[in-house]
């Protein structure tokens, strides 16, 4: 396992930590049996392959 050199300042482990914030998915609308529904863009081919059912 990899252990740090030496110890981070609490500034720069904070700063570190702030980038690691996640973001909400891109939603995408797809039109399944005449029904427009808003789905993340990098699932859009597993619902129009009907891998995936849509939830109303």
């Amino acid at each position: 396992m990899a252990v740090p050199k030496r110890k981070l300042s609490r500034s720069n482990t904070r700063h570190r930590r702030a980038r690691w914030k996640a973001t909400a998915p891109r939603l995408v609308p797809v039109t399944l049996d005449g029904t427009v529904y808003r789905v993340p863009q990098h699932l859009v081919q597993a619902y129009r392959r009907g891998l995936l059912a849509p939830e109303d």
